[in-house]
């Protein structure tokens, strides 16, 4: 099932779009890593999921319902779907009226995380349960402060939290109402490295465990590169291109780099005897093979011809410059 399918989304502030015609797809399940630069439309373009902006254009369906049926202006967290038997089958083809609202099916982390800092954790989510109508609610907050790791400070006044704690309450509080799709804009910012594997951690738990499809927008890509299943790249407020985390680790493929002594010599040599590799010299006279490489058919050619190797290091393309060059090439289109 396809959890979001957006279609000609557009956004203008004061004549001028921030997000142009965009194009998006996240299926149930997904890990979708949300990738651009400052101000490319990322945050913009999840407000209007949630439906905390409204569109100037365009439209999204979520979780199948038909766009008329959706949300403009509001999201929350919660609510459980009506009972069976509770009220008519609507006709075919026609929304049902008592059905849930789809963004009552969303979680949100976007930006800071709304917390008030003279309240407790615990105190936090049980005022946005009880606002929320959520049946046992101090049950429910108890449970979510135990799988975002925050039982053990429920009592402590969030004043005295550190960075990770908030980003981990704020995540809690996104979860209060079991939500099928997460929306988390940049949750590893000013995290450090052990406070970023735990969040990490717990997401892919969330994902795999409970079946939560995620949007992450983020800048840190190696932790992305852990966890994300597909990507979608924006630049100037368009999509640029959606692909399957094992398509950017097929075009983030395998190099070897090689030095020797006589690298034009080598040059010819490598070329004339492997004439399916790619063959590329660096300004500072290393030589970069890609393609169909044999490491040790090249190794065996190179000492058979008695060069002087200095460097022979297998290389993966840098998983920044790939996505770099994906949003910088939007740019000239």
């Amino acid at each position: 099932m396809k959890v979001i399918e957006a279609r000609g989304l557009t956004k203008e502030y004061r004549g001028r779009a921030v997000v142009d015609q965009l194009s998006m797809t996240v299926n149930e399940g997904d890990i979708y890593g949300f990738v651009g630069k400052n101000g490319a439309g990322k945050s913009t373009v999840m407000k209007m999921i949630c439906g905390l902006v409204a569109p100037t254009a365009g439209d999204i369906t979520l979780f199948g319902s038909a766009p008329s049926a959706q949300p403009t202006a509001r999201v929350t967290e919660a609510a459980d779907a009506p009972a069976p038997g509770s009220a008519p089958a609507p006709r075919v083809g026609a929304p049902d009226p008592l059905a849930p609202d789809p963004a009552r099916r969303i979680g949100v982390l976007i930006e800071e995380p709304g917390l008030l800092p003279g309240l407790t954790a615990y105190q936090n989510l049980m005022a946005k349960a009880l606002a929320m109508g959520i049946v046992d609610a101090p049950g429910r907050c108890r449970e979510v402060l135990r799988l975002v790791g925050l039982d053990y400070v429920e009592r402590k006044k969030v004043r005295g939290f550190s960075l990770g704690m908030r980003q981990r309450l704020g995540l809690g509080m996104a979860l209060l109402g079991n939500p099928d799709l997460l929306l988390l804009d940049e949750p590893f910012n000013g995290l450090d490295p052990e406070a970023t594997r735990s969040l990490r951690n717990l997401l892919v738990h969330l994902n795999e465990v409970l079946g939560v499809t995620m949007v992450v927008s983020s800048h840190v890509l190696d932790q992305l590169d852990r966890m994300v299943t597909r990507y979608g790249v924006i630049a100037d407020g368009r999509m640029v291109r959606e692909m399957t985390a094992e398509q950017v680790q097929s075009e983030c493929g395998e190099s070897l780099l090689v030095r020797t002594g006589d690298p034009a010599r080598t040059l010819a040599m490598l070329e004339e005897s492997f004439p399916a590799v790619a063959f590329r010299m660096e300004p500072d006279h290393a030589i970069v093979l890609s393609g169909a490489l044999d490491a040790e058919a090249i190794a065996q050619a190179l000492r058979s011809s008695g060069q002087v190797i200095l460097e022979f290091s297998p290389r993966r393309r840098d998983l920044e410059d790939y996505f770099v060059s994906l949003m910088e090439g939007r740019r000239h289109v």
